[in-house]
């Protein structure tokens, strides 16, 4: 058993987790923070994607000792009290989801992609999102989603 602690959305959090416990089931499970989706357990598919020091992870493949000490943001914490981040603004206006179950990751996996590139072509979000799968909805409304947030910028 490891002692962890780390902030997850701007609160210090605590926990005692076996050294193999994935960061993904220490934030839904033990910090009951849902929004943090599992659909694969292999990487693949990217609904658990988190911030952690402010870069995209997927939480399924990421031991929770390896994210002692650091920064964690989940969808949770992504916007301000009763707003919406300028990404969940965009998925909402241009019906960028369908089911749901891939869009917390596919929004912090967008957070990286446009702190990296502000203003992307319809080519580079594609590309920048290609680790994170869709079943439901064919792309184009979460690319046209995600254009709307760059333009919010």
């Amino acid at each position: 058993m490891a002692r962890i602690s780390m902030t997850v959305n701007g609160k210090v959090r605590t926990g005692t987790v076996d050294a193999r416990l994935l960061l993904a089931h220490f934030l839904r499970e033990q910090l009951r923070l849902t929004g943090t989706h599992i659909g694969c357990d292999t990487t693949q598919c990217g609904a658990c994607t988190v911030l952690v020091d402010g870069r995209s992870a997927k939480s399924c493949t990421m031991f929770a000792v390896q994210a002692d000490g650091s920064t964690v943001t989940t969808i949770e914490g992504l916007a301000p009290e009763g707003g919406l981040h300028p990404l969940q603004e965009g998925f909402w206006e241009e019906h960028g989801l369908q089911c749901g179950y891939c869009t917390p990751g596919m929004i912090m996996a967008a957070v990286t992609l446009l702190k990296d590139n502000p203003k992307p072509s319809e080519r580079e979000i594609r590309e920048g999102i290609s680790g994170n799968f869709c079943r439901c909805t064919g792309y184009q409304h979460i690319v046209n989603a995600i254009q709307h947030a760059a333009g919010k910028s």
